[in-house]
């Protein structure tokens, strides 16, 4: 029988679930699993989707954790798990390309910037700590976003309006991502050029987690920066050493 929460403990309960969960869940499915009512659910959902605390996506019927959620949590994530754990790899791979490197995680259909690592004498970029980007135009996104079930991208992507541009180049059709993404996946990294900052080239590769969304990049400016070494080499070496900081097992 359902029974009667707090509404503050209720909501705490509903972030720590859904931060669990590899894909976003039904309304029905969180009901259950905290054992309230199927109102109760839904008024809570949409008065925590009112502050960014969960994401709903209406094709799907489902909810997701959201940003105000990562931005609670912020200071936390600086030191655990994944940005303590990934910082002395991302400087080594700054070490080794002479690039500025960065990690991600994916917030709906933005990426939020967790590290930034710059390398001596590169110029700053857009891409500092708790700056968002829109996923599909950033190496970043496309290497999560390639991660994704279809199902979850066309909930993300559902249309034309989705999409933003920033220099006029990108996909602007739920079609052109999804070749993009197949071709990113093949592949196993993303890659853009020009898409976020002119002039500025970037490549990623996702980091392997069942409840993390996150990728590792490096930036560099194309015309007069290029990258010491075999810079996509050396950035899935990195995926795979912070994959397996985290405990990933291959």
């Amino acid at each position: 029988m359902a029974r009667a929460v707090p509404a503050a403990t209720a909501a705490l309960r509903v972030m720590k679930y859904l931060s669990g969960q590899p894909l976003p869940v039904s309304a029905s499915r969180i009901a259950q699993v905290m054992s309230m009512p199927r109102s109760s659910t839904y008024h809570l959902l949409a008065a925590m989707a009112e502050e960014d605390f969960v994401i709903h996506y209406p094709e799907e019927k489902t909810w997701g954790i959201g940003i105000a959620a990562w931005e609670v949590g912020h200071g936390f994530a600086q030191q655990e798990p994944l940005a303590r754990l990934a910082r002395i790899p991302l400087a080594r791979l700054v070490d080794a390309v002479g690039q500025s490197a960065h990690l991600v995680m994916l917030s709906g259909v933005d990426v939020l910037y967790v590290i930034e690592e710059r390398a001596p004498g590169r110029p700053p970029l857009v891409t500092d700590v708790g700056v968002r980007l829109p996923a599909h135009l950033t190496a970043s996104g496309r290497a999560i976003l390639a991660t994704l079930p279809p199902a979850q991208i066309r909930a993300l992507y559902p249309g034309k309006a989705a999409f933003v541009s920033r220099t006029g180049k990108g996909p602007r059709t739920p079609t052109e991502l999804r070749r993009l993404l197949s071709a990113t996946r093949q592949r196993g990294y993303a890659s853009e050029d020009g898409e976020v900052t002119p002039g500025f080239s970037s490549v990623a590769a996702p980091i392997e987690s069942t409840t993390i969304r996150a990728s590792v990049a490096v930036t560099w400016d194309a015309e007069y920066h290029q990258p010491k070494g075999d810079v996509l080499a050396a950035v899935l070496k990195t995926a795979k050493e912070i994959s397996q900081r985290l405990g990933v097992k291959r």
